[in-house]
């Protein structure tokens, strides 16, 4: 198997000082990178990347939703409402106690978070 795992998400935003600031909130640790053509974040070991795009430019691809694996579900869905983001999906039980929801962000990208007690992370 050639495929190490996910590594990076792009989050593409038109104001990507104000997607900095707001990003650095809720993850509550400020980028490792930050030039004015991205920004990039180390989330426990991967990577969330910023990138600026022109305000009316829509999105090439807008049918994917990437997870980040959250302790508490409720209270991190509660945390991003209250920073400004848009919900999308309910916090949901889906089986097996695997917890998810998602949110839109302040320039309309998905952003999923799961709780999954199954979920560990293999070294290959």
């Amino acid at each position: 198997m050639n495929f190490l795992g996910l590594r990076t998400v792009i989050y593409y935003v038109p104001d990507l000082e104000k997607a900095k600031e707001w990003y650095s909130k809720i993850l509550g640790i400020d980028p490792y990178f930050d030039e004015p053509f991205y920004v990039g974040f180390n989330v426990a070991g991967y990577e969330l990347g910023l990138q600026p795009i022109e305000r009316n430019t829509e999105p090439i691809i807008n049918n994917t939703i990437t997870y980040w694996g959250v302790a508490d579900v409720e209270a991190t869905y509660n945390q991003l409402l209250e920073c400004g983001a848009i919900p999308l999906e309910k916090p949901t039980d889906v089986g097996g106690n695997i917890i998810v929801a998602a949110v839109a962000d302040p320039w309309n990208n998905a952003f999923g978070i799961i709780y999954n007690p199954h979920f560990k992370i293999e070294k290959f």
